[in-house]
């Protein structure tokens, strides 16, 4: 059945997400502030910023007015960064006239408060705004779900109908979605593994080798697992696409923004000049000081978390914190709150 579709953001993932979306035979309008980004989608269908090969159809749309893009719109496709979130939901409210189904496709804490992303969407948008929250995640980097290549990914909702409305809503040949009832669980997976991202991204810069990228993936697992499972989520959605199969994604391509972020940082320069040069949203950055906070808070311990947190935010070197996590005391392998 063809759905009228909002998609907020047009950077990369928002944009091969609306792309999908128009060739599953909706109607999409994706809404962005750029002036210039929105001209050139809707004049020579690209976008050379974030997706720089591909030509979008020609049927799909873009504006930078709020309110013409969520006009009638059966669902409404959050994919701005976590630190805009609560803004751009508020100006929904303000233009809003219907009762959509609320998507979204970002991956974050927001600081301070700490709150996952549905969350903050749930204290924005009144219930008589929406008819439900679904969280879009798992291992997908836009650059190959713009190609087509093969990607499989977990809409989560308490509402099963609603995480299977969203399930026929994206999937495709290429584009496969999984149902999953842990929303606490997806959206902490898909926040906490770009902090180990940042960490296998140093590991390489470092010029270390195999083993020790399979050793942080794994603890780094461990610790996701451990923090996850204090907040409410279920342990075995870890092993699953937002968990484990977001992290291999995240730790082992140059497609992430996470990754790179690290391997400069191993590499020996600053992060002021790395993000500097990015061009783009770090959420690992942002996301690995509300990791450390709320397992202070929740008295979870995070090794993995604490060193980089100790790298980006209290200048330590990278070689001085990695020695300090291998002298740590010896402990089991299944010592699962430690």
């Amino acid at each position: 059945m063809k759905q009228k579709v909002a998609v907020l953001g047009t950077g990369s993932w928002g944009l091969a997400l609306a792309q999908t979306l128009v060739e599953n035979g909706h109607e999409v309008i994706l809404w962005g502030r750029d002036v210039s980004q929105v001209t050139e989608l809707n004049e020579y269908h690209t976008n050379k910023a974030y997706l720089p090969e591909i030509v979008f159809p020609d049927t799909l749309k873009a504006t930078t007015s709020m309110g013409d893009a969520v006009k009638d719109a059966d669902a409404v496709l959050f994919v701005v960064p976590t630190k805009a979130i609560r803004d751009v939901a508020r100006q929904f409210v303000e233009v809003v006239h219907t009762q959509p189904v609320i998507i979204h496709a970002s991956k974050g804490f927001e600081q301070e408060t700490h709150l996952r992303i549905s969350e903050i969407l749930a204290e924005e948008i009144p219930e008589t705004k929406r008819k439900d929250i679904v969280v879009l995640s798992g291992p997908s980097h836009a650059e190959e779900v713009a190609v087509h290549d093969l990607t499989t990914i977990t809409a989560a909702s308490k509402n099963e109908d609603y995480a299977e409305y969203v399930q026929e809503l994206f999937s495709n040949g290429y584009f496969r979605v999984y149902t999953n009832d842990d929303v606490i669980g997806v959206e902490t997976g898909a926040a906490l593994k770009n902090i180990i991202a940042l960490g296998a991204g140093a590991i390489h810069g470092l010029g270390l080798g195999d083993n020790a990228k399979a050793a942080i993936m794994t603890r780094g697992l461990a610790e996701i697992t451990r923090l996850g499972v204090a907040m409410g989520a279920d342990p075995l959605t870890f092993i699953g696409l937002s968990g484990f199969g977001d992290l291999i994604v995240t730790c082992t391509s140059i497609h992430s923004r996470n990754w790179r972020t690290g391997d400069m940082l191993g590499k020996g320069k600053s992060l002021d000049e790395i993000l500097s040069s990015m061009g783009m949203i770090v959420e690992g950055v942002s996301t690995t000081k509300s990791a450390y906070e709320l397992a202070q808070q929740l008295e979870v311990e995070m090794p993995i978390t604490e060193a980089i947190y100790q790298v980006l935010y209290e200048n330590k070197d990278v070689n001085y914190v990695i020695k300090e996590m291998m002298l740590r005391d010896s402990k089991s392998e299944k010592e699962f709150d430690k």
